[in-house]
């Protein structure tokens, strides 16, 4: 919860009026370098949901999270719709394993009936850009696909690309922020 990225991310979007709770999985808060099994992440999901309805129950509830946390949440969505949420946001949505490209870590995405925004960098080594768009335009209508161009899966750019990841976030905040609107 206190990394860098998403500290910034997290301050972008408040910057850009979207009010964001941010919270650890268990194995974060362990120190653990070992994710916790589904069932106890897609509860810290639960958790954390339930407790921005408490906090902001007028505001409108968008869901997500980076890599990890944002399969978890899709997961959580799936197996039971998390109350009062309106989308999610994806920041860099794990689709594969690093050097293994295939879709079925999203086949889950099907049975969601919310709106889902992607947020994809060109270079992301867990990602296939191919097959992100061939799930994306399954979704149809339910999912907006945004690339960011010669990020990777920490949207990371190289120096030569002439855009400095502080550009990157800035975009990331803006489009989330445009899309929940």
């Amino acid at each position: 919860m206190e990394h860098p990225f998403l500290a910034a991310l997290a301050a972008g979007l408040c910057a850009k009026g979207v009010a964001v709770l941010r919270y650890q999985f268990p194995f974060m808060q362990q120190g653990s370098r070992r994710p916790d099994p589904p069932a106890v992440a897609q509860a810290a999901v639960r958790a954390a949901v339930a407790e921005a309805g408490r906090r902001f129950p007028t505001l409108p509830l968008f869901a997500g999270g980076k890599s990890f946390g944002g399969r978890m949440t899709s997961q959580a969505q799936a197996a039971e719709p998390l109350p009062g949420v309106r989308g999610l946001v994806f920041v860099g949505f794990p689709l594969h394993p690093d050097g293994r490209p295939g879709t079925e870590r999203a086949k889950h995405l099907a049975q969601l009936q919310v709106p889902m925004l992607f947020l994809q960098g060109t270079r992301d080594a867990l990602a296939d850009l191919g097959l992100v768009r061939e799930v994306v335009e399954a979704l149809a209508t339910r999912a907006t696909l945004h690339v960011v161009e010669g990020a990777d899966h920490a949207f990371h750019v190289l120096v030569r690309s002439g855009r400095t990841d502080e550009e990157v976030l800035a975009e990331l905040a803006e489009t989330a922020a445009a899309w929940m609107r």
